[in-house]
């Protein structure tokens, strides 16, 4: 089931954890042949999206290949082009579903402009850095930025005007709605509101 490989993680959220949760936890975990497997102490890697866990003192990446979906006590996760994505909200059959990530790029331009940061690693779900000559606890949190994909019409589609215009069916007025609510002056496509609203616009009511 799993990969044993060690892991180092060299206006948004940001965080100094490199995982979701500050402590591992039980999961269960549905691999995609359909057999379940309870795992004591599991966690999401934030850098890509993956399933980790602890064995003996080891933190270990699952082979996202063979998973399906992750049930934590809080909240159940798929696997979305093998990163672990929640669903937020849905309009009928179709879904919005959002995937939280380190903004490596943010970061990386962080390090750009603060020589006080030298390195960071990954150690026990936290990010660890080799210095402490920081301006403060801010300068080596690292942003998080939302990822999200829409399930529609039975067609996991990443959340992007090129994208999601690519699927919209052949009827003027869903493509007239569409084009309404993405020229609205306050629509985001990183706001949960906004992208609601737009599955809402685009979705075709059951006996319409």
């Amino acid at each position: 089931m799993f990969v044993m490989a060690a892991l180092i993680c060299t206006a948004q959220k940001r965080t100094t954890q490199a995982t979701l949760y500050k402590q591992f936890k039980p999961s269960v975990i549905t691999l995609k042949t359909g057999r379940t497997i309870k795992q004591p102490l599991t966690n999401i890697f934030l850098k890509n999206g993956s399933l980790v866990y602890l064995n003996g003192e080891y933190t270990m990446e699952a082979n996202m290949e063979t998973i399906a979906a992750v049930e934590f006590d809080d909240r159940k996760y798929i696997n979305i082009n093998n990163q672990l994505a929640y669903m937020v909200d849905s309009v009928e059959s179709n879904l919005l579903y959002r995937i939280d990530l380190l903004d490596i790029n943010a970061y990386n331009q962080n390090l750009r402009n603060n020589v006080n940061i030298s390195n960071m690693g990954f150690e026990s779900g936290a990010i660890t850095t080799t210095t402490m000559d920081l301006n403060s606890e801010d300068d080596y949190k690292l942003p998080l930025f939302s990822h999200f994909y829409f399930l529609y019409n039975g067609e996991f589609v990443k959340v992007h005007e090129r994208e999601v215009s690519r699927v919209l069916p052949k009827d003027k007025e869903i493509k007239r709605k569409y084009r309404t609510i993405i020229g609205m002056d306050d629509f985001s496509w990183n706001k949960e509101k906004s992208l609601m609203q737009l599955l809402k616009a685009i979705t075709v009511k059951n006996g319409e």
